[in-house]
């Protein structure tokens, strides 16, 4: 069976939010990678899997190793479509700032 991944469902997972940390700085291997997490090496490929099947991740064959790294490309799609959501709540957050610096001076 072969199941459509959503990069939402990727990123809802705490590890795998952990792993995006990880290699946003710089590729890393799998085992790189698990050495960070208190966890099995296999549940850190399977998390590794769902993040490239995502394209979140890319893969870079080095001889016998593989480096993962960030997709800027899909990151930036994700920070698209929440950006929207950001500045409504920046939005509100100002408002309220507003409200209360004027209650306070009262």
């Amino acid at each position: 069976m072969n199941l459509r991944r959503d990069v939402f469902q990727a990123i809802a997972d705490p590890t795998r939010r952990g792993i995006l940390l990880l290699v946003a700085s710089q590729s890393m291997t799998a085992g790189a990678i698990a050495s960070n997490f208190d966890t099995a090496r296999p549940t850190v490929s399977k998390h590794l899997q769902i993040l490239t099947e995502c394209e979140l991740l890319k893969q870079e064959q080095n001889g016998r190793e593989i480096s993962y790294h960030t997709n800027a490309k899909k990151m930036k799609e994700v920070a698209d479509f929440i950006e929207p959501f950001r500045k409504m709540w920046d939005d509100r957050f100002n408002k309220l700032e507003t409200i209360m610096r004027k209650y306070k001076s009262q």
